[in-house]
């Protein structure tokens, strides 16, 4: 059996999937087709049903029930690990509404964080999330949404915190944020989907007891990044719910529908979320 199953570059992604596909564990005859790209690339992949199982923003997720259950393994889950608003330092800002802001992309779920924090700001232009900071140093846009490492980075590229839109939903929803999913088709078998879950689950748990086996394949898609800031990274967004969701993930991941649902941004979702 071959599935195609898509994931981010980035440290946390390579962390999570390096023993699943390089067959450092007991994949049970499955094979994967791997496509790598940015998460706003996999969530518009996702919307085109492209892909039997794939990193998806929990943004995105909410328009796709229907079409795709969420995993209980490989999640991107936490607290003080949200998006960052930036500007450049010196930069006046009078009215972050009608302020030009650069977002990775309309279904990141750091949009709709951003989105739930200033509903009225609606003048977003969306750019690849590591061209962001150079738009905001550049004058291209007033502020920037930032994710990934780049929250590691900015103060050094001189760029300075508006809002941190994690510390904002704690505030809001006493809960971690959940950012981004591992998803599988719901066409495909209860079974097999079982099955995949299980298999991320003891990627991860292996990328955990092993933590220097991966970093060849990390480092291999980490740009400019250096060691230090890869495993911040992989240290900020890969942690116990990314083995398990748990209950405290799961009744994250409802309050964030409840929240969308309550804002109008969706109307219902399919009654069964997660695998089983």
């Amino acid at each position: 059996m071959n599935f195609t199953l898509g994931f981010s570059p980035c440290p946390n992604d390579c962390f999570i999937f390096d023993a699943l596909i390089h067959k450092k564990i007991d994949t049970q005859g499955i094979d994967f087709t791997i496509i790598m790209e940015d998460v706003e690339a996999l969530n518009n992949r996702a919307f085109k049903q492209e892909l039997d199982i794939t990193k998806l923003s929990y943004h995105a997720f909410l328009y796709l029930t229907n079409e795709y259950a969420l995993l209980n393994s490989g999640s991107a889950l936490g607290f003080n690990c949200g998006p960052l608003l930036v500007k450049k330092t010196g930069h006046n800002i009078n009215n972050i509404d009608s302020a030009s802001i650069a977002i990775p992309g309309k279904y990141t779920t750091a949009n709709f964080l951003l989105s739930i924090a200033y509903p009225m700001a609606t003048n977003k232009e969306e750019i690849l999330f590591s061209e962001i900071e150079n738009s905001v140093l550049t004058n291209k846009v007033d502020a920037g949404l930032l994710i990934h490492e780049n929250r590691f980075t900015y103060q050094d590229k001189g760029l300075e915190k508006i809002i941190d839109l994690g510390e904002y939903w704690e505030s809001l929803i006493q809960s971690p944020i959940p950012l981004g999913g591992i998803v599988v088709k719901r066409t495909l078998n209860s079974t097999i989907q079982k099955t995949i879950d299980s298999l991320i689950k003891q990627s991860v748990e292996f990328a955990f007891a092993n933590p220097e086996s991966c970093m060849t394949f990390v480092k291999k898609h980490a740009q400019e990044m250096n060691e230090e800031v890869m495993k911040k990274h992989i240290a900020l967004y890969v942690n116990e719910f990314s083995i398990d969701l748990g209950e405290i993930g799961k009744k994250a991941i409802q309050l964030l529908i409840n929240k969308a649902i309550e804002q109008n941004l969706v109307k219902n979702v399919h009654p069964a979320i997660f695998v089983k």
